[in-house]
Formats: C-alpha cells, structure tokens, sequence
C-alpha cells in the first residue's frame, strides 16, 4: 500500500493550489479517500472525503465552499482543489484511505503554505 501526494507549494492568502494523491497496493476503487492535514504539534485533522464511487462527499467545516475533492478510479487518483486559500490552511496534506488508517502506511505528504 503507498500513497504518494503532490501539488503543494507556497500560496499568497486568496490563492489556489490542487492537490493530487497516487494510490497503489490496493483495489483504489472500493474504498472511500480522504485528505487530512497537520501542523507541527497538533493532531491530524481530517480534511475531505469521498465515497468509493466518487459520491458521499464530506468536508471539514473550516473548507466547506473553498476545497473541493475529487477522485479518477481507473488512474487510481484523488485531488484536492483548495482556492480561497488561508494562513490557517497552512500544514502537510496528506491522503488515506480511512479503511486503510490503521495500517500505518502514510505518505511522505505535501507541504501547503499560506503566506503573503
């Protein structure tokens, strides 16, 4: 199982960035995604979320209406499209498969900063 996330940079407040995950290692179309994100110190904050099949979409309440999460099954591939971006948004992104979490087989992440 690996995950390898990509996309993130340095990002001026208002800003955008997309996000991509590569999955492998497992049948990527019959589990659910999610992007989580963390800060130095803190706990791993779950971001975003979609169904299998692309449906049963979720989002953290501080992202509603700026992040949007998609997924492409036969590239085994999830996005993150983040605009309207903010200093608090600030942390390494990361992608899971929640079924997966406990199996400890996190990627490396992206960075994400939000600065002017």
């Amino acid at each position: 199982v690996q995950f390898v996330e990509s996309g993130g940079g340095l990002v001026q407040p208002g800003g955008s960035l997309r996000l991509s995950c590569a999955a492998s290692g497992f049948t990527f179309g019959n589990y659910d995604m999610s992007w989580y994100r963390q800060t130095p110190g803190k706990e791993r904050e779950l971001v975003a979320t979609i169904g299998s099949v692309g449906g049963n979409i979720n989002y953290v309440d501080s992202v509603k209406g700026r992040f949007t999460v998609s997924r492409n099954n036969p590239a085994n591939m999830v996005y993150l499209q983040m605009n309207s971006l903010k200093p608090e948004d600030t942390a390494v992104y990361y992608c899971m498969a929640p079924a997966l979490r406990d199996l400890g087989y996190w990627g490396q992440g992206t960075q994400v900063t939000v600065s002017p």
